[in-house]
C-alpha cells in the first residue's frame, strides 16, 4: 500500500465511511426491534398490562385494605412503582432474548457478523430494542396505576434515569441469555428460575425494614432489590437503599453485562459452529 493511499478507499472515492456504516446499520436495527414489537403488540404489549391489572385488584386492593400503609402511603401506592419496574425488567429481558435467539435459530444473525457493523453496534441495536418495549410497558403499566391510585412523581430524574438504566441492564441480560441458548427451552430457565424469584424478592411487594437483621443482609445481595428501591424514592421519596448505592450497583450490572456480551461474541460463543 502506497504511503498516501487512504486507509478507507470508500470514504477517499465519496462512498460511505465505516462510522456512517454503522449508523445505518444501528438505526435499521432499532427500526427492525420496534416494528417487531409494534407488529405482534397483542403478544408484546397487552399481556403485560392485563398482568399487572390483576396484581393490582388482588395485591393492592382485596390484601392491601388488611395490610393498610407501608412506609407511611397506602399499600397500593407502595407497591405501584414496584409492579411497573417488574413489568419492564421481564419485557426488557424477553424482547431481547427471544429476538436476538430468533436470529440465531434463522441465521439471519450471521449477515450482520460479516457484514462492516461492529459488535457495539449490534449489541446497542438490540438494547434499544428492548429499552423501547420497557418503556412502553411501563407507561401502559402507569396508566393501569393510575386507575387504582394517585401516583406523584417526587424525583422525575431519578425516576426516569432508574427505569431507562435498569431496562437497558436486563436487555444486555436477554442477550447474555440468548448467546448461551442453544433451544427454545433454554431462553425460558433464566426467567423462570433466576429472574421471577430476584423479582418478588426485590422488595416489589414489601419493605425489607419488616426482615430481620439478617434477612436484610440476604436480601441486599439481590441486584433487583436496588433497582425497585431506586424507582420508588423517584416516585415516592421513599427508600430501603440508599440512592447513591442504588445508582452504583446499577451502573456496575450495566458495565459488567456490557462487557461480557461484547467479549463472548469476539469470541464467537453461541454465534459460531
Amino acid at each position: 500500500m502506497a504511503a498516501n493511499e487512504p486507509l478507507n478507499p470508500a470514504a477517499a472515492d465519496g462512498g460511505p465511511n465505516l462510522v456512517q456504516i454503522n449508523l445505518v446499520g444501528l438505526a435499521t436495527i432499532v427500526q427492525r426491534e420496534v416494528r417487531r414489537v409494534l407488529r405482534i403488540w397483542v403478544q408484546t404489549i397487552v399481556p403485560p398490562a392485563i398482568t399487572m391489572t390483576l396484581y393490582f385488584v388482588i395485591f393492592g386492593s382485596l390484601i392491601g385494605r388488611r395490610i393498610g400503609d407501608m412506609d407511611g402511603v397506602p399499600y397500593m401506592t407502595f407497591i405501584a412503582p414496584g409492579l411497573i419496574m417488574m413489568a419492564v425488567i421481564t419485557n426488557s429481558f424477553g424482547n431481547t432474548v427471544s429476538s436476538f435467539f430468533a436470529g440465531k435459530l434463522h441465521r439471519h444473525l450471521e449477515e450482520m457478523l460479516v457484514s462492516p457493523m461492529i459488535f457495539p453496534t449490534i449489541v446497542t441495536g438490540y438494547v434499544i430494542g428492548g429499552v423501547v418495549r420497557g418503556l412502553a410497558v411501563a407507561t401502559l403499566v402507569t396508566v393501569v396505576a393510575l386507575m387504582f391510585t394517585d401516583l406523584t412523581v417526587a424525583h422525575p430524574l431519578i425516576t426516569i434515569s432508574t427505569v431507562i438504566l435498569t431496562s437497558m441492564v436486563f436487555a444486555l441480560a436477554g442477550l447474555l441469555n440468548a448467546i448461551f441458548a442453544k433451544n427454545f427451552d433454554e431462553i425460558s430457565i433464566i426467567p423462570t428460575f433466576v429472574l421471577t424469584p430476584l423479582t418478588y424478592l426485590g422488595g416489589v411487594f414489601f419493605s425489607i425494614s419488616l426482615l430481620s437483621p439478617a434477612w436484610q443482609a440476604v436480601a441486599k445481595l439481590n441486584p433487583i432489590l436496588y433497582m425497585v428501591n431506586a424507582f420508588r424514592y423517584g416516585m415516592l421519596g421513599s427508600s430501603d437503599i440508599a440512592i447513591g448505592t442504588a445508582y452504583s450497583i446499577i451502573g456496575i450490572a450495566l458495565v459488567s453485562l456490557y462487557s461480557i456480551v461484547l467479549y463472548l461474541l469476539n469470541r464467537g460463543t453461541g454465534i459460531r459452529t
